[in-house]
């Protein structure tokens, strides 16, 4: 068993890892995906201390491998690593290269590390080229090589920092076969990847990487079919986002058309879609709800005018500035796009506006239209809008 325990790795520049917190439990096949640049190779270099922690505590087995004077040798034979890169030796042969580290660190002889050697490559596919050199292997059969070179250390962990992604479409599947048999083994293994549907298909945990440290995890269901947060949602779906935040009655929305076009050409929207899309906007935000914060209202949010009768005034905002945020969610793959639109005040339902031509226009458009509001949020006031295709 692996425990972390408030993990910070920092640079000069910038923090990947703030604060992390998780325990990996033996058996486990965990796959780690995210953004690039979300710290996701950090996180299992730090593991088995290719990267020394900045904060925190790394505790395998009972021992904290993070300690001063831990013989780090000694932790790394219990975890194989498998990079991007391969990293074989280009002057020995395949079969050299796996029976290596088995008679130099683990005093096999040469006969023993020789038969391990080559009944790893009979399970990685690989038994015919022992004699050949890395140069005279493909992508593909390179990082096969490089599994079975790791699984000659008998490992009770193994780490695999994006497997296929120096490799050519065509060789992808060998490798991912490999690593596919080896997830039925037993060993504890943590995977980097940016292939979903194999993270989904090999794993009973999914780490999803943001915002310094794991921001979702589940079971592969759970975070590709029903992710609770809204960051994992959009990296799941693919969604490219625009995002704008409408705070004051002067604002550029000539400038924001020009971002939001942009958007849409970057993304190849086709344009009836890009008219709709743009429309809602123009309806939903400048004739509805804009004009709503015109209203005079002095008093807060917590205090609201109050009628002779000891009743609220009948008038939906109190603040002085409108702060509304808009999202456009667009999926490439399937052109679906969702408006999302967030805005600060009391409850107010855009269904009970007086502008009925704009909310006219809006239904004409849309495929659906949601109000909620969630007393909770800093941006209570939640309008979700389906364009019509």
């Amino acid at each position: 068993m692996i425990e972390i325990r408030n993990l910070k790795k920092e640079y000069e520049t910038v923090t990947p890892l703030k604060d992390v917190s998780v325990t990996i439990h033996d058996g486990d096949v965990i796959s780690v995906i995210g953004p690039s640049g979300t710290g996701k190779s950090t996180f299992i270099r730090c593991i088995n201390m290719l990267e020394k922690p900045t904060s925190g505590q790394i505790i395998v087995d009972g021992e904290e491998i993070t300690a001063r004077g831990t013989d780090i040798k000694k932790v790394r034979q219990k975890m194989g690593m498998v990079f991007q890169s391969f990293n074989l030796f280009g002057h020995l042969t395949v079969i050299e290269n796996l029976m290596l580290a088995p008679m130099d660190i683990l005093k096999k002889t040469r006969q023993e590390a020789y038969d391990r050697g080559m009944e790893l490559l009979k399970r990685v596919g690989l038994a015919e080229k022992a004699l050949s050199y890395p140069d005279e292997l493909s992508g593909g059969q390179k990082q096969r090589v490089a599994i079975a070179r790791t699984l000659a250390m008998d490992p009770d962990v193994i780490l695999l920092d994006e497997p296929t992604s120096a490799l050519d479409p065509t060789m992808v599947s060998e490798v991912q076969a490999v690593i596919r048999d080896l997830s039925k083994s037993g060993k504890t293994m943590l995977i980097v990847t940016h292939e979903m549907n194999f993270a989904r298909a090999i794993s009973n945990r999914v780490f999803y990487m943001d915002e310094g440290g794991i921001y979702e995890e589940g079971t592969p269901d759970e975070i590709f079919d029903s992710p609770k947060k809204e960051l994992t949602r959009r990296f799941i779906k693919g969604l490219k986002v625009f995002e704008a935040v409408i705070d004051r009655r002067d604002y550029d929305f000539i400038g924001f058309g020009a971002a939001l076009d942009s958007y849409l050409l970057k993304n190849d929207v086709a344009p009836a879609q890009k008219y709709r899309i743009r429309l809602a906007i123009e309806e939903l935000v400048q004739q509805i709800l804009l004009p709503v914060y015109e209203q005079p209202l002095k008093q807060s949010y917590e205090q609201p005018l109050k009628q002779p009768d000891n009743q609220p005034l009948n008038q939906p905002f109190i603040f002085e500035q409108p702060f509304i945020r808009v999202n456009v969610e667009y999926s490439p793959g399937d052109a679906a796009c969702l408006i999302d639109v967030r805005y600060k005040g009391a409850p107010f339902d855009i269904h009970d506006t007086g502008n009925d031509l704009s909310l006219a226009v809006l239904k004409s458009i849309v495929k659906d239209m949601e109000y909620r509001f969630h007393e909770e949020d800093d941006e209570p006031n939640h309008v979700r809008i389906w364009i019509r295709q």
